[in-house]
Order: C-alpha cells, then sequence, then structure tokens
C-alpha cells in the first residue's frame, strides 16, 4: 500500500470508527436519509450508498471509492441539529472558509466542463441524464442549466453558456447557502469535481 493509500485508508477508518458510535436512524431524517437495519441508504447524485459501522458500499455491495466515502461520512458527521432554510443560490467562492479550495474548485469543475462541452452543450444535458440531472427551467440566462441531487439535502445547480464568435463558454456551479450546514468545504469541493469528472467521462 502507498503512502498516500495508506493514509486515505486512515481516515476512512477514523470516520467510520465515529460514526459507529452515532444513532444514526435519528440523523436519517435530518439527513433526508432512509434507515433500514443498522444503515443509513443515502442517494450521492442518484446512485444509492448504504454507510454504516461496516463501512460505505455502493448498491452492488462493493467499497465506494475513498471521494465517494468521504463526503458520505462527513455528511452524516456534521449533521446539523436542525434542517436549516436553504438560503439563496451561490457560489463556492461565497462560502466563508472556501477561499483556499476556489482555485482548485474552479479549475476542477468550471473550466473541466467549458474545455469539455464547448461547442456541444446536447453533449452535456445526455451525460447529465445518468446522474438524474433535469433542465431548471428558472434560470433563463443559461443556454442549459441542469440541476442535480448531489445529496438529499444539498442540490446543485449547474448553468451552461456555450461559446460565440465573441466569449468563450462559461460554466457556473451553484449551491444553496445551507450546503455549508451539511459538508465542509473540501468536501463540498471533493463533490463538485466528481460531478465534473463523471459527466466528462459519459
Amino acid at each position: 500500500m502507498s503512502e498516500k493509500s495508506e493514509i486515505f485508508e486512515i481516515t476512512y477508518r477514523d470516520y467510520i470508527s465515529r460514526i459507529a458510535g452515532m444513532n444514526l436512524k435519528q440523523r436519517a431524517d435530518r439527513l433526508g436519509a432512509s434507515f433500514t437495519g443498522n444503515s443509513l441508504l443515502i442517494p450521492f447524485y442518484g446512485n444509492s450508498y448504504r454507510v454504516s459501522e461496516a463501512g460505505v458500499f455502493d448498491g452492488d455491495g462493493n467499497r465506494a471509492n475513498f471521494a465517494v466515502s468521504v463526503v458520505l461520512c462527513r455528511y452524516i458527521l456534521q449533521c446539523p441539529e436542525q434542517v436549516p432554510l436553504n438560503g439563496q443560490w451561490v457560489t463556492y467562492r461565497e462560502f466563508k472558509d472556501a477561499g483556499p479550495l476556489v482555485g482548485y474548485f474552479t479549475a476542477n469543475t468550471h473550466k473541466t466542463i467549458e474545455n469539455a462541452f464547448g461547442g456541444n452543450p446536447a453533449a452535456l444535458e445526455s451525460a447529465g441524464k445518468p446522474l438524474s440531472g433535469v433542465p431548471y427551467a428558472e434560470n433563463p440566462t443559461c443556454d442549459l442549466s441542469l440541476l442535480f441531487t448531489m445529496l438529499p439535502r444539498i442540490p446543485v445547480l449547474l448553468g451552461f453558456n456555450d461559446r460565440d464568435d465573441e466569449f468563450p463558454a462559461q460554466c457556473t456551479i451553484l449551491f444553496r447557502e445551507s450546503a455549508e450546514a451539511y459538508l465542509d468545504m473540501e468536501s463540498l469541493s471533493i463533490a463538485g469535481t466528481y460531478l465534473a469528472g463523471y459527466l466528462i467521462k459519459v
């Protein structure tokens, strides 16, 4: 096992050990998750994962990759005492603790999507369907707007304007203000880059 993999494993086991001491059933409603047996069932971009003291597993029973595991574990660990109001749509940089990660987030989400789908917004719309991305008519300023459900309490709005003779393609990713009540900024960044990575692989 490489040093990086070993660090990941230590982090993963720490999260799971902390989850093992929690009453997951009490957190289910606040998270918008389902509770069955001793596990929480949480959809992540429409794909269901099972989280318990045994670990994080996908719908086929395979251990989830590290990025997904981190996001789901942090979602459970940071569960607020009360469901917050959604608030306004905001960019990642508008969250108070996002500063150090803004450059990384922009390069690995906005820029990635702009480079991959500039000149072909129809391909972007098609790529979003497996992740349950649906058109969002309330954002008329964009050529294409897709609404995703990252996690049950965290919607993500992707806006895309295609390139033309004067301007390059432009992508924006928005979250509700309440997202920071459920995830730290590193986990929110991971989840955003996961979306971009998935879209360009479809």
